[in-house]
């Protein structure tokens, strides 16, 4: 059958660099991210477009249509176009200043609005959350929006007639779960790791220019952009550490000390 796919995927900070590089602006109430280190693709969106692929190499290609959509206010193009270079067909980016600082219902409502424009799709596949924020909101947010089903935490995802199949991780073990398309999953890196981009594919993603979209085109104002999401403080936590020795006359005589320092405590 055909089978046309979104992956929203969105541009984070690198997680790899130290947290120690990353300042805090906390009268702003935001991150600063360290320079000179470029971003990267969320990794669990890479995990969601491997989801994509798998899908469609099961389909034997055929009519599967893989396009990624991500929102932001700028883009590396060198990093948004890794998920074509993995294989995808087409990129959709909505580009605008104003969505530097949305929250995440707002954030729903804009690739709501760019999955309308640029569909119609069958299924969206989403990273179970972000590494800058961690939230996972969007995906459970854009499914409401959309009104389509959402199964969240996938380890595997295929086509079962003309309902896809998911399994779920869970803590021990897995559920498996079946819904009628269209329908939003979000995956988890359970599914494993996404696959290597190929010399053909990074020359062809070169050559794909992607499809701009801007708030006009997706007929959204400003007030639908105001945060709903309050932050009252954005800080690093400050962690201290008291070490107290207990010395005795030998190891025997320690422990018994350290034994009765622990009841003090009530520890033990």
């Amino acid at each position: 059958m055909a089978l046309r796919i979104v992956v929203c995927v969105k541009q984070v900070p690198d997680p790899d660099v130290p947290v120690s590089a990353f300042k805090v602006d906390e009268a702003a109430k935001r991150f600063i991210t360290p320079p000179g280190q470029p971003p990267v693709v969320n990794g669990f969106d890479l995990n969601a477009t491997e989801a994509a692929l798998r899908l469609r190499d099961a389909a034997g290609g055929g009519e599967t249509e893989i396009t990624i959509l991500a929102a932001g206010p700028s883009f590396s193009m060198d990093v948004i176009k890794r998920p074509l270079s993995m294989g995808a067909d087409r990129l959709v980016l909505v580009e605008d200043e104003t969505l530097a600082e949305l929250d995440s219902f707002a954030t729903a409502q804009v690739l709501g609005a760019a999955i309308q424009n640029a569909g119609p799709f069958d299924l969206v596949l989403c990273g179970r959350q972000a590494s800058d924020w961690d939230n996972a909101h969007v995906p459970l947010v854009l499914s409401e929006l959309l009104e389509w089903p959402c199964v969240s935490l996938a380890r595997r995802v295929s086509l079962s007639g003309s309902e896809i199949r998911i399994e779920r991780a869970l803590p021990d073990g897995y559920q498996v779960v079946e819904t009628p398309l269209p329908a939003v999953v979000t995956v988890s890196n359970e599914l494993g790791e996404a696959r290597y981009p190929t010399l053909r594919n990074i020359m062809a993603a070169t050559r794909k220019a992607p499809v701009r979209l801007s708030l006009d085109d997706l007929g959204l104002d400003a007030t639908v952009l105001e945060p709903r999401t309050v932050i009252e403080r954005l800080f690093v936590p400050e962690h201290e550490r008291h070490c107290e020795v207990v010395a005795g006359e030998d190891d025997v005589d320690a422990g018994r000390k350290l034994a009765l320092r622990l009841r003090e405590e009530k520890i033990i």
